[in-house]
């Protein structure tokens, strides 16, 4: 028997520790690998383990049984069982496997210690310990770098070709794969308060659904990754890849440990710009200063809009405009201010036009938005109360409890160097061909790559769809396949249920633009949209959007002064039409890559726009 069948519990204060291991859950109520001996790595499946069963902590002097040790660099971390309860354990010694004392003179904590955060393993969080626990492979056949939406689509294409396949996800982020549009869209309209802790949340339509893209038992740990002979996809969290080397096929993790690959891809994504002026502030200013991009900076805004009398968005593009439109709604029910700022005419000024741009700031202030447009910030500083005074270009100051950039994404590129990969100097992201590689064996995919466009020529992209679109390619490519980059992906942005639209191709302000609309009718919104589909994601449904037909009536543009309902966008480069929007007109995508596949002058684009059916006639699409 181990020496830890006498180990004797002579603390109480662990109670309190117990209630916060929820996040334990997955690694207990599922197959857990038990080791009884450590050098012979005798594993053993245990099938009757719950954590639910949670009791009273034992009286003092229960004996506890050992049921699992696992070793790392931290230590050696064990589950002990007694009476249905878990307890956990930490040693700081490696090798030695000793009794431990609950107290502050042992090797233990005392959860009354608040530098304690009390948490029994004596790390930050019980999260971090979980995942410093995780002892990854020496080896992984698929190496994938970036733990987001392409990181998911590619292991999930490379699964689907090649169905035993071994595949490790490595990720900085302490989260399993997720999707990051409803972070700046639905979960701010969520009206369950246990929203921004459950990360579930309600489409238009009123259906549920999870923030996260698999359940945490699809994935297993990355210590069983090698022996598993079905293979299978494991996520190694809170790591970062500081080096990939393409002669030895070998990474290197920021704790300087290798891991070697078959085949890799890089699916970084990029990193949330701050202003300047912002990253070189006394730290004092830079504590309520807030870029938006994940899970963590979506909880931290939720808290603080709770306790803010003003908050501030920087920027005027996608994101800048869903939030702004998110915590204006959100403002009417807890009575903050919200402004606005960014140097552009209107709202997404850089791709609408300026008749629509400036109608959407409308829109945006009829949401209870202050929103100062053709101004950059130039000064900032923190006032006697605490308060950020921004200083802007026209000499107007606002003063705000906390502002939020929202200023585009750097792509990251870190991983150039060393591994002898092609940067973009234009565009930024990793060079690649049509294949989505940037040399043997190395892929990239998503935000990071910059890719050769068949029908409009170099590219990068920063939207979901296309992180789905080269994410599936990258993974087929990783398997075999040839396949070069041929399918025009799409984006979309929402101002609220009411005013949505979704574009494909090159979308800019700057380029000639044609515009034909109608009148909306009640289904003409992202609500409605979803109320007809039944879906709310529509990077997703996009690739099932049904064929119109034509319509017979004439497209003529709103008049001045009436609503811009909805309608379509087309732009132009050498009269031939490279990029279309389609403003509050859903489901139409497979026409609008159709029209764009064909790269050729239009005589009429009137004629073009009744491809898209956007009149309230008797024809509607077919089923």
């Amino acid at each position: 028997m181990s020496a830890y069948a006498n180990l004797k519990l002579i603390s109480s204060s662990l109670n309190r520790q117990i209630r916060s291991f929820g996040s334990l859950e997955n690694l207990l109520t599922k197959n857990v690998s038990l080791k009884r001996n450590h050098k012979q790595h005798e594993y053993f499946k245990n099938i009757g383990l719950s954590c639910r069963k949670y009791s009273s902590p034992p009286n003092l002097g229960t004996t506890l049984t050992p049921l699992l040790i696992r070793a790392s660099k931290f230590g050696a971390v064990g589950i002990l069982l007694t009476g249905g309860a878990f307890y956990l354990y930490k040693s700081n010694k490696l090798q030695e496997f000793n009794p431990i004392e609950w107290n502050k003179g042992g090797n233990g904590i005392d959860a009354s210690d608040s530098t304690q955060h009390g948490n029994a393993l004596g790390m930050p969080n019980v999260s971090a310990a979980y995942r410093t626990s995780q002892t990854p492979p020496n080896f992984a056949p698929y190496m994938i770098i970036g733990g987001g939406t392409s990181a998911f689509a590619a292991f999930r294409s490379i699964r689907s070709n090649d169905p035993t396949a071994k595949v490790l996800v490595i990720t900085e982020e302490q989260h399993f794969p997720y999707m990051r549009p409803p972070l700046s869209k639905e979960l701010w309209f969520a009206e369950d308060p246990k929203t921004t802790k459950t990360l579930r949340f309600k489409q238009w339509n009123g259906k549920e659904r999870s923030l996260f893209l698999e359940q945490d038992d699809f994935y297993i740990l990355p210590y069983d990754l090698e022996s598993k002979e079905t293979g299978g996809v494991a996520v190694l969290r809170g790591r970062k890849v500081v080096k990939v080397d393409p002669y030895s096929s070998k990474v290197t993790l920021d704790n300087n440990v290798e891991i070697g690959y078959e085949k890799c891809l890089i699916a970084t994504g990029g990193t949330p710009r701050n202003l300047p002026l912002f990253e070189d502030a006394p730290r004092p200013l830079k504590e309520r200063i807030s870029v938006f991009r994940s899970i963590d900076h979506f909880r931290d805004v939720d808290k603080l809009l709770k306790k803010v009398n003003s908050i501030t968005v920087i920027g005027g593009g996608f994101l800048g405009s869903e939030l702004a439109c998110a915590f204006g709604r959100r403002s009417k029910k807890l009575g903050f201010e919200v402004n606005q700022v960014f140097p552009e005419g209107g709202n997404m000024g850089s791709v609408l036009p300026e008749y629509l741009s400036k109608w959407a700031t409308g829109k945006v202030k009829i949401e209870g938005v202050k929103v100062h447009t053709d101004v950059n910030v130039v000064g900032a500083c923190l006032t006697n109360k605490n308060r950020v005074l921004l200083r802007l270009s026209d000499g107007e100051e606002i003063e705000t409890d906390h502002v939020v950039v929202a200023a585009g994404l750097t792509p990251n590129t870190e991983l150039a160097k060393f591994a002898g990969l092609e940067v973009d100097r234009q565009l930024g992201g990793y060079v690649v061909n049509s294949e989505l590689e940037a040399r043997s064996n190395i892929w990239v995919a998503g935000d990071a790559a910059c890719f050769f466009d068949p029908q409009l020529g170099r590219r990068r992209v920063e939207h979901h769809d296309h992180a789905v679109v080269s994410g599936r390619l990258a993974g087929l490519n990783m398997t075999g396949a040839k396949r070069p980059y041929s399918h025009q992906s799409m984006f979309w942005s929402d101002l609220g249920p009411d005013v949505g639209y979704e574009a494909i191709g090159v979308v800019d302000a700057t380029l000639p633009t044609v515009g034909v609309f109608a009148k909306a009718s009640d289904k003409d919104s992202p609500k409605g949209v979803v109320d007809e589909t039944g879906d709310s994601i529509r990077s997703e449904t996009e690739l099932r959007a049904p064929e119109t037909t034509p319509t017979t009536l004439e497209a003529k543009p709103p008049k001045k002064g009436e609503e811009y309902g909805k309608g379509i966008v087309f732009y132009l480069k050498d009269d031939v039409i490279v990029g279309i929007l389609l403003w509050n007109v859903f489901n139409r995508m497979s026409v609008a890559r159709k029209v764009i596949k064909e790269g050729k002058k239009f005589d009429d684009l009137n004629e073009v726009a009744k491809l898209f059916n956007i009149h309230d006639t008797e024809d509607k699409p077919p089923a």
